[in-house]
């Protein structure tokens, strides 16, 4: 999928969309990245140091001090529960566990509730990653209590990160795998699906005929067009296979499907990417499979608890908004760029903000504005821009970069979603554009379906706050939920499943974790 962007649409981009200190924010925490493993391994002094000032300032975890400072020997990776500077899936997983375990006694469960919540934290990612440890070995010796053997949390430790547990999940007695996030059995009986197929030796890789490879159009005759047709006929985008090589009709139909499920560009040419995609081997896709299971597990009770939410997914570049369980629209979105991630988590969604102004950050001042103000007297007054107290903001309006209608949800990153002028971003593929805000194709239409239950706003009002003459900010007396998600394959309503590129790569840092044992660390 890959996609190249013309450079002006790029820098348009930069400029129209906000959370710039997100960048500035990554920069700052980047520098708090000590290697736990590198001070074990190298130093003892630095490491009874390190200890020393965590285990002062966490005193009642001092009981636990041995075992904890134990699970950091000899690792590869200098943290356990962090990838990059986000908590990984085993984090969540842990934390979600330890709450639904009774009587678990946790010091500073404040402090570790904090760093699930959208509320900021002012822990270093040493401190987080120590604090989660210490519930780790809290919650192992809760779950061991009735053992007479003493614990290897080392041992126990590989087990956890392993997921052993994931093909149990995907057997036929579930009793002890209770998800409330019905996408987990989705993707479970795909799963059971892939592996029938794998069992039948059917999979078979496409060899084009045409070296080097050209595009397929309707009509074309191939070698190629037989195995296409085979394959999508595998995969349930096929009714029948007639084994014909010529690119008619019902092989159109299919090919339709079978992008618009994979988040591909929907039209009818088959260009060589799409070949690689579905010679993709089947251990690959039961792999996705299993780690998008977890992300299930780790975000199920949340989700199943609303009766109303929105959830962005950023690998397929998607907002769902359910209401009643019933999905009332869907629409695409475009996101953070690799180096400005969208940040992954849940909040709620307080306030709609109609003909929004755009406050500049102070960076794009410096480095664009200033020179051209400085060229043009009137640049700013044809902007449609202002200096208020010292600061220039963009003044609402059809070209406002924030659109006309915004949806403010509070967390540490200033992240939310908004409307764009920049329509034509969301005709690529890829849509990796933004500073870490959410911008929305469907804005009205959003704001039109959240306000349904509120009679004062009808479509005339909404129409007229959404005119770009005059701010209007409207607070929800009901907040919505907002889950901003990483999903690598999903399956949609119909029980068709879709896999989607792993943009920010967590899906391979997952796996390093889950299948490399250099990375656990543990020997």
């Amino acid at each position: 999928m890959k996609t190249l962007y013309p450079l002006s649409l790029i820098i348009a981009a930069s400029f129209f969309l906000s959370s710039f200190n997100r960048a500035e924010k990554d920069i700052n925490s980047s520098k708090n990245t000590t290697n736990i493993a590198a001070v074990y391994n190298s130093d003892t002094d630095n490491l009874e140091k390190l200890s020393k000032e965590f285990f002062k300032r966490y005193s009642d975890l001092k009981k636990y001090k041995s075992d904890i400072m134990s699970l950091y020997k000899k690792r590869a990776l200098g943290t356990i529960w962090f990838d990059e500077d986000q908590i990984n899936e085993f984090g969540s997983v842990l934390y979600e566990k330890a709450k639904k375990t009774n009587d678990l006694n946790i010091p500073y469960q404040k402090e570790i509730d904090e760093l699930f919540s959208s509320s900021e934290t002012k822990l270093s990612k040493i401190d987080a990653d120590m604090l989660l440890s210490s519930l780790y070995v809290i919650y192992t010796q809760k779950n061991n209590s009735d053992s007479k053997k003493k614990i290897s949390y080392n041992d126990t430790l590989k087990d956890f990160l392993n997921y052993s547990t994931i093909e149990q999940a995907t057997a036929s007695t579930t009793e002890n795998v209770k998800v409330e996030y019905d996408q987990y059995y989705k993707l479970q009986d795909v799963l059971k699906k892939y592996k029938k197929l794998d069992r039948s030796n059917k999979w078979k890789p496409i060899v084009p005929e045409e070296v080097p490879y050209k595009d397929l159009r309707p009509d074309a005759v191939s070698s190629t067009i037989v195995q296409v047709r085979t394959r999508l006929y595998l995969l349930g985008d096929l009714k029948n296979d007639s084994k014909s090589n010529i690119y008619d009709r019902e092989l159109m139909d299919a090919v339709m499907k079978y992008k618009v499920r994979n988040g591909f560009k929907p039209n009818y040419i088959l260009a060589e990417e799409h070949i690689k995609e579905m010679n993709v081997p089947l251990s690959d896709k039961m792999e996705t499979l299993k780690l998008n299971m977890e992300r299930c597990r780790a975000i199920s009770a949340q989700i199943a608890s609303s009766d109303e939410y929105v959830l962005v997914n950023i690998p397929s570049y998607e907002l769902v908004y359910v209401k009643n369980g019933k999905i009332q629209l869907t629409s695409n979105v475009f996101v953070g760029a690799p180096l400005t991630k969208t940040t992954i988590f849940n909040g709620e969604i307080d306030r709609i903000v109609f003909s929004p102004y755009w406050t500049i950050p102070q960076s794009i001042v410096n480095n664009e504005l200033k020179s051209k103000m400085a060229e043009d007297k009137n640049y700013l007054a044809e902007k449609n821009m202002e200096i208020v107290n010292g600061q220039v903001r963009q003044k609402p309006g059809p070209d406002n970069s924030l659109g006309l209608v915004k949806f403010m949800f509070p967390n540490p990153d200033d992240i939310y979603m908004h409307d764009t002028p920049s329509k034509t971003l969301f005709d690529f593929e890829k849509r990796t554009f933004s500073h870490g805000c959410i911008n929305v194709q469907k804005a009205k239409e959003l704001a039109v379906a959240m306000l349904a239950d509120y009679p004062e706003w009808t479509p005339a009002k909404i129409d007229k706050a959404m005119d770009g003459q005059k701010e209007n900010s409207f607070k929800l007396s009901k907040k919505v939920p907002i889950y901003i998600s990483y999903f690598t394959s999903l399956v949609n309503e119909n029980g068709e499943v879709g896999f989607y590129q792993d943009v920010y790569e967590r899906d391979n840092e997952l796996d390093k974790i889950l299948h490399t044992e250099e990375a656990v660390g543990i020997k």
